[in-house]
């Protein structure tokens, strides 16, 4: 691994990792003693915030949301789990809770013509941004084969902030979520062979609206492709956002910094223990 000094992976779930058989803690100690930036690690069930929090709590650069993926599971019991939620977010130690999420719309896994509840999926997503606007929390979306769908309730939320993290559309969608105010975060996928509609759009977000993540375990990019996907491995996707956008990596450091100070209210220089 090359410098990974003040990298930041804005969205990585560090406890998928644990559950592939990879030493989570072993590997945090390494990437924050080389240096390493910052982890926001991302929440996809009602309840599994506080675990979280108790996993990887010595870690002082690390932030934590909380957010229901559209599960099957999670649209049926869509209003409970809204409520439980709720109460972690209430319960959430001071300043560590960085945003709710992630949460949104799937249509590759929830098509509507195979029977999925999609109107329930939109009420989930619907309470979460909800939550984010009662508690003044940014969040992060999930949008996947679903753009026109997700700008069309975002833009009913004018007064919630956020990102739509693993960007995976193009340019006329990166231009439809900028609109609306959102961030937007490129993970793996920038790297791989079929990404041209992807890096376009990363060339035209202003340099004030652009994250980078690994959604670790997924979506590792190459050269790690077939393995999970691991916060480290987020150095390769600053390397080629930064030949894209031609300027040094170094800048693209700075800028990431402090996109994730504004949408996110983290400053990495100054941690916060519970």
């Amino acid at each position: 691994m090359r410098d990974i000094t003040g990298l930041i992976d804005t969205h990585a779930h560090l406890s998928m990792l644990a559950d592939r058989g990879i030493p989570v803690e072993k590997r945090l100690e390494e990437l924050f003693g080389g240096g390493f930036g910052g982890i926001i690690d991302i929440g996809i069930a009602a309840h599994d915030l506080a675990s979280r929090v108790n996993a990887f709590s010595r870690f002082e650069k690390v932030r934590y949301a909380a957010g229901i993926w559209p599960y099957p599971e999670a649209i049926a019991g869509r209003r409970e789990l809204a409520a439980a939620l709720e109460q972690q977010i209430r319960e959430a130690p001071p300043r560590l809770l960085a945003a709710v999420g992630e949460c949104g719309l799937d249509r590759h896994w929830n098509k509507a013509e195979t029977g999925a509840d999609t109107a329930g999926e939109q009420e989930l997503l619907e309470a979460q941004l909800d939550l984010a606007k009662q508690y003044h929390l940014p969040i992060i979306i999930h949008s996947r084969d679903a753009a026109e769908e997700t700008a069309e309730i975002l833009s009913r939320y004018p007064e919630v902030r956020g990102v739509i993290h693993c960007f995976s559309y193009g340019v006329s969608q990166a231009k439809t979520f900028l609109d609306l105010g959102y961030y937007l975060s490129f993970a793996g996928t920038l790297t791989y062979k079929n990404a041209g509609p992807l890096r376009e759009a990363l060339k035209l977000v202003p340099q004030d609206r652009l994250l980078l993540e690994t959604d670790s375990p997924y979506l590792a990019p190459v050269p790690y492709r077939g393995n999970p996907a691991e916060p480290g491995m987020v150095e390769e996707t600053y390397g080629l956002a930064a030949e894209l956008r031609g300027i040094h990596q170094e800048k693209l450091k700075a800028l990431i910094a402090q996109n994730t100070l504004d949408l996110f209210g983290i400053d990495w220089t100054r941690p916060e223990k519970p």
